[in-house]
């Protein structure tokens, strides 16, 4: 059985289960929950035993089914959602469901513990490529495939794809003609951290929901069920932006608050140990949290991701504005490094030259 989702992806998906639709978008920033309001949906959807609230047990009125692209009849998700023990949930929770069909970058589907397709995982192995970190066509063909097929179990079909600006143009016009011309018992949600670089035309076919910032105290008290020490939660609540799940994998990554506290001081003297076992992705985002707070404070706001008594005293506003921009320039490659250890000392290097900089 699944884990409980956080209150406030509960929350949403009660009101996200209200609704009629063929198609949702849930946009917002990372760490918010996006997947797990997605998948969230899809449980209640495919469940085969959705749960009815205690106070009223009535189904939808009459049609409701065909709206909500239920073939057939029998119940209907609810403010609830799923039940968390029948076949269907099941399935899900072991990757296995005959009728959802989830598109990611094969390198998430991977970490996630998604199967790919058996060409996709055989071409892997084979080493005739390495995972796609965008979604492929091929694989958004399989899915409009998939969803023209009849349902499995009787209960529709859910595509979810996620992050949904990881398609490229080709992908997401592969996407549009299926969301435009929908088959009657398959639903999509897409759910996304920048759906601003979503083509405009997939993004009116869809229902959109923004997703809820969830208060300081509400987050705090959910990472303290998570197993995180309440003080140890608050700066890496902090070190996140504010983002819960970014906030848990911070807490289950075994770095300690101590050490983000002293990584500003440690990069204003140049110490690359500081940084020893991070990734490249993973120091560019720490540098990009430092430059964003010396920017903040160097016009007087509050910072974000450090305590103010952390940071170094703020370089001119020139050399910042420089700075940002290398580490943005920085980012794109940080994936595919040619020598990640010569890509770490100059990114130090560099963060130390500009911290030191008199203009």
């Amino acid at each position: 059985m699944s884990p409980a989702p956080a209150p406030w992806i509960a929350r949403q998906l009660q009101a996200l289960l209200a609704q009629r639709g063929h198609a949702w978008l849930l946009q917002g920033p990372s760490g918010l929950g996006q997947f797990d309001l997605a998948l969230g949906l899809v449980r209640a959807w495919l469940c085969d035993a959705p749960t009815l609230p205690a106070a009223r047990g009535s189904l939808p009125p009459e049609g409701a089914l065909a709206a909500l692209g239920r073939p057939g009849g029998g119940s209907v998700p609810t403010q609830q959602g799923a039940c968390g023990h029948c076949g269907s949930c099941h399935a899900i929770d072991v990757r296995t469901h005959a009728d959802l069909c989830v598109l990611m970058p094969e390198v998430q589907m991977m970490a996630l513990g998604w199967p790919l397709s058996e060409k996709a995982q055989a071409d892997i192995d084979d080493k005739k490529r390495k995972p796609s970190r965008e979604i492929r066509v091929e694989a958004m063909r399989d899915a409009v495939e998939f969803s023209q097929r009849t349902s499995a179990r009787g209960r529709g079909k859910a595509v979810l794809v996620y992050p949904a600006e990881q398609m490229n143009h080709i992908t997401a016009n592969a996407l549009l003609k299926t969301l435009e011309e929908p088959p009657g018992d398959v639903r999509f949600v897409l759910a996304s951290e920048a759906a601003h670089q979503l083509l405009p035309t997939i993004r009116s076919r869809c229902l959109g929901h923004a997703m809820v910032w969830p208060a300081e105290a509400e987050m705090l008290q959910w990472l303290a069920g998570q197993g995180v020490e309440p003080a140890a939660a608050a700066a890496h609540l902090r070190a996140a932006g504010g983002r819960p799940d970014d906030a848990l994998a911070l807490a289950r990554s075994g770095r300690s608050p101590q050490s983000w506290a002293a990584l500003p001081q440690a990069i204003a003297r140049g110490d690359v140990a500081a940084l020893g076992d991070w990734a490249p992705a993973q120091v560019i985002d720490a540098l990009q949290k430092l430059c964003h707070d010396l920017l903040a404070a160097s016009v007087g706001a509050a910072p974000r991701y450090f305590a103010s008594g952390d940071l170094p005293k703020p370089p001119p506003l020139g050399a910042l504005t420089r700075w940002s921009r290398a580490l943005a320039k920085a980012a794109r490659t940080a994936d595919h490094p040619f020598n990640a250890g010569l890509m770490l000392e100059a990114l130090v290097a560099q963060a130390r030259n500009t911290l030191h900089s008199r203009h």
